[in-house]
């Protein structure tokens, strides 16, 4: 795919994501956080288009070849996630960067439509990661400073020690997220093909976006997301218990049509304040609603452009 045309997708996919509304519990239209505003993250949405752009012709370069290991993923994310620094002043998109960034590499490599295509790149990418792309990493979730990341495994990422033991032991990205996977969902999604991504965001937003129109389908491809899996910032910030709590009255709301109907609308939104107000902000499944944007509209806009 044209490396323009992507990176305009995963633009659009990142302002779609944070547009959404009631989005339960995160920042949308009519919510901000005391630390973060809903114009932090259209800011954002916008400034890591050139390195998304960046990502695809570096994909698209590498087409034909078996080793994509020079395709340089954790210096994708360090330089997004410093390209946003110099505009806004907290974290806003680290995780979603970690997702859109492979996603756009892969898209480089594949022709529009071809989404099955566009998983198994990523996923060799991924798995051909080096230490330098863990490196990179570090050095990215160190700029970015997300809550509830530390140590794990005896791997700090705040500490230059570990980065030095990532190069010295040969830790590629595929493993440093492999560790991580035990605890954080965008690190088992980038590490086992993306399923929540292609198998449950993705199918929901096709379903609902024709008939709904776009910020229904991304607020029901969030609470579809949320409803399976326990938000993974959640349950590291507060308890594993809370973090299932949520989940399943997302389920239940799901289970009664979810944002589909007036009904529905009122429900979520009551959630919505409910959450804000408890201060549970599902930001890993906002990311993950980011990436099923994203390959979404790829799909979406292979037919309407």
């Amino acid at each position: 795919m044209d490396p323009l045309y992507v990176s305009r997708i995963a633009q659009i996919a990142s302002v779609l994501e944070v547009s959404g509304y009631p989005k339960p519990g995160n920042v949308h239209r009519t919510r901000d956080f005391d630390d973060m505003v809903y114009e932090d993250f259209l800011v954002s949405g916008i400034v890591i288009g050139d390195t998304m752009r960046l990502a695809a012709r570096r994909g698209a370069g590498l087409r034909d070849s078996l080793d994509l290991s020079s395709i340089g993923l954790g210096e994708l994310i360090l330089r997004a996630v410093e390209d946003t620094g110099k505009w806004v002043s907290t974290n806003t998109n680290l995780g979603i960067v970690m997702l859109l960034a492979p996603l756009s590499a892969a898209a480089g490599m594949v022709d529009e439509g071809d989404l099955q295509g566009l998983r198994e790149q990523v996923n060799r990418l991924i798995l051909q990661t080096t230490p330098d792309d863990a490196v990179n990493l570090y050095r990215a979730i160190s700029a970015a400073n997300p809550g509830g990341m530390g140590e794990h495994e005896g791997l700090d990422v705040r500490d230059p020690g570990s980065q030095q033991r990532i190069l010295d032991e040969k830790i590629t990205l595929f493993d440093t997220l492999k560790i991580s996977s035990e605890w954080d969902l965008i690190a088992r999604e980038l590490t086992s093909g993306m399923p929540v991504t292609f198998n449950v965001g993705f199918p929901v937003f096709k379903a609902t976006v024709r008939e709904h129109g776009m910020n229904r389908a991304v607020v029901q491809t969030f609470l579809t997301i949320l409803a399976r899996f326990p938000d993974t910032l959640i349950a590291r910030k507060y308890d594993e218990k809370i973090a299932e709590e949520v989940s399943e009255e997302a389920a239940e709301i799901v289970d009664r049509g979810g944002v589909l109907t007036e009904a529905g609308l009122k429900r979520v939104e009551r959630f919505d304040r409910k959450l804000h107000s408890s201060g549970l902000n599902p930001g890993t499944t906002a990311d993950l609603t980011a990436s099923s944007i994203m390959v979404g509209l790829l799909d979406y806009y292979s037919e309407h452009i």
